[in-house]
């Protein structure tokens, strides 16, 4: 088992020998498994174990196993209390995701603060079977019937801390071993643990897997374990050669996808999609599901305008590109500015007004945030928001009007840009400048000027 187990280690790079892990403990048979063969393989281990407080004198009876089991083999126990039901309701999820959520935080903050190298989980064979059979029948695809990673991480931030991302690895070594061989290397060293009563409870769809289905299988096939183990082997290789082709091909049209002006907003010629697995790993990261993906796949002619949601962003199809950017932005808030002096709009920005005389010898200057006015031809207060419907203006150098989303879509501009677009218009609602890219003509400056207003736009940092 130690060899094994060891060789797994070596061959898939989990561990180093220098490095000093935590060790999820619930006082299991995996869990005790794990921990004393990491102590006996020589790793520097330590020990982490959660009372979610769901199980009554069960979840005190655990905490005390794992108590006296690292006092037995002098190793350090972190132990962390939970109120599971209070944080299930507050968040609106269910009692095992709030127990995971809760618990990988927790670990991540650990390993944080100590500077473990990562968490160890004791994951093994059967889990995999388990987690490729409830895939399977939820409908998955390569990648959900690759069954679990040795080797993962997940992304945390803590208030608090900076700005920068922490990466908690999660290690699964014994994923080379099934149930029955962790257990009789127990009953071989006399090891005792603890039994989750839960667990052999059929209620919920993994105990009925384990419970039910798993038994008529091996009905049928003795080796099913192994054989779906194997399985999802062969496919997590297969997963990674994809994975690699879609790299190259994502390199290949990193030229035509575009961080655009808008901030994170991504830009993707549908020209260039040409697989349904190829959009999926572009848009999975960004919180959109299968089933959209699949959806927007088959309807890449989509006219433009056409959007879809994800918790976290907004796709929009335009003209021939897919834009993603964030949702969850605060929505610009109309402002008036009734005279001269800096404010503040959004995001850091700030518009700037100055009334001044029109003296001989003027520039009227030359860069995009600046414009001239006459400022007897306004009335204050000036009005700064977004364009809408039906918008016109008459363009600086022109006589007629304009539509702003005509003037807006001449400028290339996408259709998130065109719903960001500012203007300052007086208090007739007549617009004096579309900000940033060009002023309107019946307010500029003239040999009969007096006074004009100076209006500077101040671009967030």
């Amino acid at each position: 088992m130690k060899q094994k187990v060891s060789e797994y280690i070596r061959k898939r790079g989990l561990l180093k020998p220098e490095g000093h892990y935590l060790v999820a403990l619930s006082g299991g048979a995996d869990s005790v498994c794990l921990l004393l063969l990491l102590k006996q393989l020589g790793y520097s281990v330590e020990a982490i174990h959660c009372n979610f407080h769901l199980r009554g004198e069960e979840s005190d009876r655990d905490e005390s196993f794992c108590r006296q089991l690292c006092d037995e083999q002098q190793i350090k126990l972190h132990l962390v209390h939970f109120d599971t039901q209070a944080y299930a309701q507050l968040h609106k999820v269910s009692i095992e995701m709030a127990a995971r959520q809760l618990r990988y935080r927790h670990f991540a903050q650990l390993c944080y603060d100590a500077e473990f190298q990562g968490i160890c989980v004791a994951h093994h064979q059967d889990d995999v079977v388990e987690t490729v059979l409830m895939n399977l029948i939820r409908g998955t695809g390569i990648k959900g019937l690759s069954g679990i990673k040795p080797l993962q991480s997940m992304s945390f931030q803590f208030n608090g801390q900076d700005d920068s991302t922490f990466q908690l690895p999660i290690i699964r070594p014994m994923l080379c071993v099934s149930r029955d061989e962790i257990t009789d290397y127990l009953n071989q060293m006399r090891q005792t643990y603890v039994t989750d009563s839960t667990n052999l409870i059929p209620d919920v769809q993994r105990n009925k897997i384990r419970l039910q289905v798993l038994p008529l299988l091996r009905e049928i096939n003795p080796s099913v374990s192994r054989n779906i183990v194997e399985t999802a082997e062969n496919l997590a290789f297969a997963d990674e050669y994809l994975d690699e082709r879609v790299e190259q091909d994502i390199c290949g049209m990193f030229d035509e996808i575009t961080l655009m002006a808008v901030p994170n907003t991504l830009s993707i010629p549908v020209s260039r999609v040409n697989s349904e697995y190829l959009l999926y790993r572009m848009l999975n990261p960004y919180g959109f599901t299968s089933a959209q993906i699949k959806q927007i796949y088959s309807r890449l002619d989509a006219p433009t305008g056409t959007e879809y949601y994800s918790d976290t962003h907004i796709l929009v199809f335009d003209r021939g590109r897919l834009l993603i950017e964030e949702t969850g932005k605060k929505p610009f808030r109309e402002m008036r500015i009734p005279e001269e002096g800096i404010y503040m709009i959004s995001d850091g920005a700030k518009i700037k007004i100055e009334r001044l005389p029109l003296e001989e010898g003027f520039q009227i200057p030359s860069a995009s945030d600046v414009i001239v006015v006459d400022a007897d031809k306004l009335q204050m207060p000036l009005v700064v928001r977004l364009t809408k419907e039906g918008d016109r203006f008459v363009p600086f150098g022109m006589k007629g009007s304009k539509l702003v989303s005509d003037f807006l879509t001449d400028q290339k501009l996408s259709l998130l840009e065109k719903r960001r677009q500012l203007v300052i218009a007086d208090s007739t609602d007549k617009i004096l400048w579309i900000v940033s890219r060009r002023p309107d003509n019946r307010f500029r400056i003239t040999d009969t000027t007096r006074t004009i207003l100076r209006i500077s736009f101040i671009k967030s940092k």
